[in-house]
């Protein structure tokens, strides 16, 4: 066996550091444009020097190895911000700003987070106010206004923060398998949980992304989702480790979208199911700089997938992962399995494995449903402060995602649903993924959310929560006939109710717990006496 001793400077030479990604692009393309926001353009250089100067502010004032909260919108300021957080060897906490304020203290307090940085306009409301008070820790103002302001409140803004530091890279010891994220779940029920990801899992996904999108600094990318979340943040770090040039907006308006993609030429855009039919609502609208167009959260009908390869782009890619395996896990090519219908996830990325597996934790073969299981580099360390929830996710050496699937024809990975959301039905199991698709193919309908209720003859029912398209005519009795032209008869709805809007998080996922709580008394009405 050969050992070759470890020595500070083998560590130094081998580190994986993701401050290092952004400081060696800015290496080779210095004057290259990394972020545009708005009127703000910086280049990797003022990039690499900017989130440095904040590393060495952070190191001076609360050291190294600390959670470092954030509460921020997207901006070049907040990529700033967190890569010096990187840089300093310290832990990024982002938070989702669209939750309550109880919901934020809950997260910061448990992550024990030792400073925050936060937008200024966010700071200023009264509820984040108060419960930034009630932590008690330094807060950094990010997009600040006022430098009087934040002095009044006992705070620094960013460009104070950053003044009169040095813009080198901080020569700090950081083990590529020490915590670099903690990135709370999005809660769909319960207390979200806080999945650790270390510098090398992180690191991991974005060489991962780079090969399998074929990211490289000639690129020009998106971003429109917000960068709190693993999906649009890791996207957003595997272009500033190629050198590409991000492109970010505050939120989706269409209009805005769309002025955007022709004025900066993207080459790859990355939105929501929702998105597309946004953009491509305006028949003017054509993007012929477009290489690559990446989907996630939901499936796309064919009729959008053929509508963004005929006006964006022929290369057209579901991509898919979680919060716990620093996503893209796995990617789908629609256009080139026709055959396949909307809910495959296709194969896996490069960086790491997939496979099925049953509640005994035997793996399966191709048509045998079973839980979706990964395992790879990107995997995370664990839940922060949750060693339970940590084992059961780690059993039989996979990480368990909850989610159900089979492969199907040519290795490609079919998803069927979360194990949570599958409908047993007078003794037939129903994907809700699988009626949802067939209700979003209906020209009339924009949204759809489907659960299974109570029901006392089929212990439960597949129950359809429906938005219709502005002006569309669709009705119960046209949604059932389409239901019935592609679902068995144990698949259709029993009840259909059309609503103004479904719940979901930001990231669109649809909160079915809230569909169940709401409308759980209407299906008992509805069926009242069918058990009698």
């Amino acid at each position: 066996m050969i050992e070759i001793p470890e020595s500070d400077s083998l560590r130094r030479i081998r580190r994986v550091a993701l401050g290092d990604l952004v400081h060696r692009s800015a290496l080779k393309f210095p004057g290259r444009t990394a972020i545009v926001d708005g009127g703000t353009r910086l280049s990797y250089a003022e990039l690499d020097a900017r989130s440095s100067r904040f590393a060495q502010h952070l190191l001076a004032t609360i050291g190294s190895s600390k959670q470092v909260g954030m509460l921020c919108q997207n901006s070049a300021d907040m990529v700033v911000a967190y890569n010096g957080i990187h840089k300093s060897g310290n832990v990024w906490v982002p938070v989702n700003i669209r939750l309550d304020a109880g919901a934020i203290l809950y997260i910061l307090q448990h992550a024990e987070v030792s400073a925050v940085v936060v937008d200024e306009a966010f700071a200023a409301t009264p509820a984040i106010a108060a419960l930034l008070g009630e932590l008690g820790v330094p807060r950094v103002l990010t997009m600040a206004t006022s430098k009087a302001s934040a002095a009044g409140a006992g705070m620094l803004t960013l460009a104070q923060a950053e003044s009169g530091r040095s813009d080198a890279l901080p020569e700090i010891a950081i083990d590529g398998d020490h915590p670099a994220l903690v990135m709370y779940t999005s809660g769909t029920t319960g207390h979200p949980k806080g999945a650790v990801h270390s510098h090398a899992s992180i690191a991991a996904a974005l060489m991962g992304n780079m090969a399998g999108f074929a990211i490289t600094e000639r690129d020009v990318c998106s971003g429109v989702l917000p960068l709190f979340h693993c999906a649009q943040h890791c996207l957003v770090a595997t272009a500033h480790a190629a050198g590409a040039c991000v492109v970010l907006l505050r939120g989706f308006v269409p209009d805005e979208v769309r002025a955007s993609i022709l004025q900066e030429k993207y080459t790859t855009f990355t939105g929501l199911p929702m998105m597309y039919g946004a953009l491509l609502a305006d028949p003017a609208f054509r993007a012929d700089t477009m290489r690559l167009a990446i989907y996630a959260m939901a499936p796309i009908p064919k009729p959008l997938i053929k509508q963004i390869a005929e006006r964006m782009t022929r290369n057209v890619m579901l991509a898919t992962g979680q919060t716990e395996m620093y996503p893209g896990t796995m990617s789908f090519l629609p256009l080139e399995h026709p055959q396949l219908d909307a809910n495959y996830w296709g194969a896996s990325l490069p960086h790491n494995e997939t496979a099925v597996m049953d509640d005994e934790g035997r793996l399966l073969g191709e048509g045998e449903p079973g839980e979706i299981v990964h395992r790879g580099a990107n995997a995370m360390l664990g839940y922060f402060k949750d060693p339970e929830a940590t084992k059961a996710a780690q059993r039989f050496g996979w990480h368990h995602t909850g989610d159900l699937g089979m492969w199907g024809p040519g290795g490609q990975m079919m998803f069927l649903d979360r194990k949570k959301d599958m409908i047993k039905t007078g003794g037939e199991n129903v994907a809700s993924v699988k009626v949802e698709a067939v209700l979003l193919a209906h020209p009339g309908v924009a949204g759809a959310g489907v659960i299974g209720l109570p029901h006392p003859r089929w212990i439960e029912a597949v129950c359809a929560f429906v938005v219709k398209k502005p002006g569309a005519e669709v009705d119960e009795a046209g949604l059932l006939a389409h239901c019935r032209q592609h679902l068995g008869g144990f698949e259709v709805p029993k009840l259909i109710r059309f609503v103004d809007a479904l719940p979901a998080t930001s990231t669109g996922k649809v909160q079915k717990h809230l569909l169940r709580q709401q409308f759980g008394k209407l299906a008992e009405e509805a069926w009242a006496g069918e058990g009698d």
